[in-house]
């Protein structure tokens, strides 16, 4: 599919392109994306670990032929990891030089702070105008930062700027998509929130994941990929640290196909189980269960499902 063009672009048309990246996106957040990219103002994303937040970023740029610039958040992140930084040995080594020639220190001192002494961050790239399409922008985790981070970003994302006093401000000539994705560790500042649009991404339906694990996993066999989208809703139910996200499922899927186990049964589960629950207490909830009754259950709902699902495509 040819890159659509954003004057134009409507749900339908993104929903389209992103599946042909293999990212299956419900009208809500297809919608999202289509506000982001004709008003040019930044999509926050939230939800729990693994929903697809970060390869919605990703599966967009791909989809509109754009560069991808991550920045990935963390605690202590500063300007010069995410800005900028003077690359100050080139600067000692220029200063040296210019000496030698006889130069004065006034002239020196203005000569030290150009283009090619500025070592530009992600935040940096995204603006500075070296790029023929705007960029697609990823601002991963941002609850992960520290608040005083968020201010870096502000005049950023209000006005697509950065301030560098030593050379003026840096205006974007092209508008870059961006995205920011927060797990919800902490919250994030509503200075912060009223800059974007927002998009809560929920855990999928049976039906949607059933369509992922069909899309993500090729020779997955159609019966398993219902077993597995059932066994994850259901344990989902669990007094569980950490319900399985559709990443896991994914894993898990490409586990047992490379196993070669094509039923979803006591032993394929004991094999493989760690694919899909990361914590040794989960285990042992989902263990201490009836595992035969569960996986009976599992069975009957996963032929009801994909029964369902042959007769909608029908």
């Amino acid at each position: 599919m040819d890159s659509p063009q954003i004057d134009n672009v409507d749900i339908g048309t993104i929903m389209r392109c992103l599946s042909e990246e293999q990212y299956v996106a419900d009208d809500g957040l297809a919608a999202a994306v289509v506000l982001s990219l004709r008003l040019e103002k930044p999509l926050l994303l939230e939800g729990e670990p693994g929903v697809g937040k970060t390869e919605l970023a990703v599966s967009l740029a791909r989809c509109l032929h754009r560069s991808l610039i991550r920045l990935q958040c963390y605690e202590g992140i500063d300007s010069a990891t995410s800005l900028y930084e003077w690359n100050y040995p080139r600067q000692m080594l220029e200063i040296r030089i210019q000496e030698a020639r006889g130069l004065k220190k006034s002239s020196i001192a203005s000569d030290i702070y150009g283009d090619e002494f500025l070592l530009k961050r992600p935040l940096l790239q995204a603006i500075d105008g070296n790029h023929d399409h705007p960029p697609v922008l990823l601002i991963d985790e941002v609850d992960r930062a520290d608040e005083e981070f968020e201010a870096y970003l502000l005049e950023l994302l209000s006005e697509f700027q950065i301030t560098i006093p030593e050379i003026g401000t840096i205006r974007a000539k092209h508008i870059p998509v961006v995205i920011l994705t927060s797990n919800r560790t902490r919250d994030v500042h509503a200075a912060l929130r009223r800059r974007c649009l927002y998009h809560w991404i929920d855990f999928p339906t049976l039906e949607r994941q059933l369509e992922i694990l069909r899309m993500r996993v090729p020779g997955l066999d159609e019966l398993l990929a219902a077993e597995i989208a059932v066994f994850v809703h259901d344990i989902g139910q669990f007094d569980l640290f950490k319900r399985p996200s559709i990443a896991e499922s994914v894993t898990w899927a490409e586990a047992l196909v490379d196993l070669g186990i094509g039923e979803l049964g006591e032993e394929a589960l004991d094999r493989s189980i760690s694919s899909i629950l990361k914590y040794k207490e989960d285990i042992q909830v989902v263990m201490r269960h009836d595992v035969s009754k569960t996986l009976h259950g599992v069975r009957k709902k996963a032929e009801r499902l994909r029964t369902h699902q042959t007769e909608a495509i029908i």
